[in-house]
């Protein structure tokens, strides 16, 4: 039975990605930051960890106890909307710190176990805003835009020892919590200039309206990327994901 474990399991797409894999018959290990017990069904193939990736021991302790994994998705992150000219630099660390290097902690933490077997696989969960430019999410971009740089080098470095590694690319989710979370960070609202760009893109990422991304999508291509061997580097998760996709021509 193969076993994946999973970053930021809490919500949105890293718990249905989580139910997903437990459905399909793999063993999950479900990381979150502060375990909660009953988001998920019971099952003996569930194990539920702590895992916050910006802290060196958590990393170590939570890998410890996973045992032997097939495949890792690094979905845990988050956002913040905010003009480059406002963002505090704590926001724009934690960002770095969390997004960026957090993936980079984990997959530190299994790669040696997955080259010296010759097999594993590595799926980061980054975002649509990589592929054009968009206000107010500069340094959330940049900090995804980062993951998207380190994942394609290292399927590269990976690919003589058997090693799969995979983005994937959610589009606009305002299902998910991920708009809510990011509020704490905002600034720029009292600021005349920037009030009305600010305004204008809270009420855009809530309108459910058009093409957007389930979490059921993010779910999805998760499971393609871990299953199918000829899935390719980047997998658009969403319906507006694929439209941008084709429109940055790469899908």
């Amino acid at each position: 039975m193969p076993t994946v474990l999973i970053t930021g399991c809490s919500s949105g797409f890293g718990l249905e990605t989580a139910r997903l894999f437990l459905e399909k018959n793999w063993h999950v290990v479900a990381t979150m930051r502060r375990p909660t017990d009953d988001i998920l069904p019971v099952s003996d193939r569930l194990t539920i960890l702590p895992l916050d990736v910006t802290d060196p021991d958590s990393v170590r302790t939570a890998f410890a106890q996973a045992g032997d994994i097939d495949v890792l998705v690094n979905n845990a992150g988050f956002g913040a909307a905010v003009p480059v000219e406002l963002i505090e630099p704590d926001t724009a660390r934690a960002l770095f710190e969390t997004n960026t290097l957090g993936t980079l902690a984990t997959m530190q933490a299994i790669l040696p176990m997955f080259r010296e077997r010759r097999r594993g696989t590595i799926i980061n969960v980054t975002s649509t805003v990589t592929l054009k430019p968009l206000p107010l999410v500069g340094v959330y971009r940049a900090s995804k835009a980062a993951v998207n740089a380190l994942t394609e080098s290292l399927a590269v470095e990976m690919k003589p020892f058997g090693v799969r590694v995979h983005i994937v690319l959610p589009g606009r989710s305002p299902e998910t919590r991920f708009g809510n979370n990011a509020l704490p960070h905002l600034r720029g609202l009292d600021n005349a200039d920037y009030q009305p760009m600010i305004e204008g893109m809270i009420a855009g990422f809530r309108e459910e309206s058009g093409p957007i991304t389930h979490a059921g999508d993010v779910a999805a291509a998760v499971w393609r990327a871990a299953v199918d061997p000829d899935a390719p580097l980047r997998i658009a998760a969403g319906e507006d994901a694929v439209q941008w996709m084709v429109e940055a021509g790469q899908a």
